[in-house]
């Protein structure tokens, strides 16, 4: 746990593209609409713990090179700033395993750019699934369910929460229309 910006300082923002838009995890003292330069958003990642188990995978997302991402900004708080980053170390690295942890220049709302912690999606991990054709990925979203629940109330959670803040992402819409009913979209439960 030690990714810094380039001048060696704590981050102190971390980017949100799917489930941490909607459960940080963890209590933030700010939160705002933020931009990602050079990276898009994908169902890219095989999940064994939280959508998903080994014998039965969801698919989840990652952030891929190429394009832009929008989504949040969730300032990490000062006087529990370890115990924040240890929180998402276990989240985003320990679990599935499939991220690497990053800091990039994200865009915020008020124009200002600051460093962030961002969690990018390894390519070289087994749990990589590339880009699936669309009857393969369907299967997978509408079979995973893991430890905090199905694969697809976390699709639904995510094209919900990203309209609620004004946002697109068509392919992710067309997704979730294809796939079906979560019968749980808009909770905010875990991950």
């Amino acid at each position: 746990m030690s990714a810094t910006d380039d001048a060696g300082a704590r981050p102190r923002w971390v980017f949100a593209y799917g489930s941490l838009m909607w459960n940080p995890g963890f209590a933030t003292p700010e939160t705002r609409a933020a931009h990602l330069h050079g990276w898009h958003r994908a169902l890219c990642v095989y999940s064994e713990h939280y959508r998903g188990t080994p014998a039965r995978p969801g698919l989840i997302l990652g952030l891929l090179p190429g394009g832009a991402c929008r989504g949040l900004a969730h300032r990490l708080p000062l006087a529990r700033y370890e115990a924040a980053r240890r929180y998402l170390w276990h989240r985003e690295i320990d679990n599935d395993g499939v991220y690497e942890e990053a800091v990039r220049p994200i865009r915020l709302d008020n124009g200002r750019t600051v460093p962030a912690l961002v969690y990018l999606a390894d390519r070289r991990h087994r749990q990589f699934a590339g880009k699936l054709p669309a009857a393969r990925a369907l299967a997978l979203l509408r079979g995973g369910s893991g430890v905090t629940g199905t694969n697809l109330a976390y699709l639904h959670n995510t094209v919900d929460h990203l309209r609620e803040l004004g946002l697109r992402d068509r392919g992710l819409e067309v997704m979730a229309r294809r796939a079906g009913p979560s019968g749980g979209s808009l909770a905010r439960p875990a991950r």
